[in-house]
């Protein structure tokens, strides 16, 4: 299994080079970046191929053995220009990434199949992945559309990103991971939570910063982990309230790798 990962959502505030440091010390192998804003006005740290601050992120990454994973956050909204995106592919690309997570923002099914289908071609060029992450408040809100939008895309470099949360709060299941087609799921994000839901207008507040880590709440996390291919990323993502982004990133890397290690 690869070095467990972490998203930049359990620690945004660190910007890139921070938290490569960070996350480099408590031990983990690789981590996401959020180059790209949710929506316009959120919280992101863009990066330009071959600026200094390129140089400086990837001297850290070198010092620190971290690689990224995957760059993030582009939504699939009826207004996107996917040529756009081509500075945040050339970046992901010098930082090594393997990924570009993206999600689908559009309730016109062909126009959002297209698009994807054309941000991977465009990504196929710079050595890139597309995963298509589903959420339950977005038009893609579960596994099976993710895979039916990567299906009817047709792109070799098209997958899914599966977030345990948005797995089992979508109403989906473990078994629903069986009928994925093989190799869409390369990356899967862990964190837990109770099993009940929180009402409806809460659903996106847990997401963002209620998470709990594995061990820690009533999610099928080893059943989820055993229905995942060997060599599936496993990144956390556990955005909480704890007062600081490094005691996020300790606690993160020490209580998975121990919940892991009883597996």
């Amino acid at each position: 299994m690869k070095r467990l990962a972490v998203a930049h959502l359990t620690a945004l505030e660190l910007a890139p080079t921070a938290l490569v440091r960070e996350a480099g010390r408590v031990g983990f192998g690789a981590v996401g970046l959020r180059l790209h804003p949710v929506h316009s006005g959120a919280l992101a740290y863009p990066l330009v191929q071959g600026s200094q601050a390129m140089a400086e992120l990837k001297r850290v990454m070198r010092g620190e053995g971290v690689r990224v994973a995957e760059i993030e956050f582009v939504a699939l909204t009826p207004q996107l220009q996917v040529a756009d995106c081509e500075a945040l592919l050339a970046a992901g690309a010098e930082l090594g990434a393997q990924s570009l997570t993206v999600s689908g923002d559009d309730t016109d099914n062909v126009r959002l199949t297209q698009r994807f289908a054309a941000l991977c071609e465009l990504a196929k060029g710079y050595g890139l992945r597309v995963d298509l992450e589903f959420m339950r408040w977005r038009p893609v809100a579960t596994l099976q559309h993710a895979a039916a939008v990567v299906t009817a895309a047709g792109q070799g470099n098209g997958g899914v990103l599966l977030d345990a949360l948005h797995l089992f709060r979508s109403g989906g299941d473990v078994a629903d991971i069986a009928r994925v087609p093989p190799g869409y799921v390369r990356t899967v994000q862990l964190c837990d939570a109770p099993w009940q839901a929180p009402v409806e207008a809460l659903i996106i507040d847990e997401a963002r910063e209620g998470r709990l880590l594995p061990g820690q709440g009533q999610l099928p996390l080893a059943a989820l982990l055993a229905a995942m291919p060997a060599d599936v990323q496993i990144s956390v993502e556990t955005p909480s309230r704890e007062p600081t982004g490094q005691q996020r990133l300790r606690q993160a890397h020490d209580v998975t790798c121990a919940w892991l290690a009883c597996l």
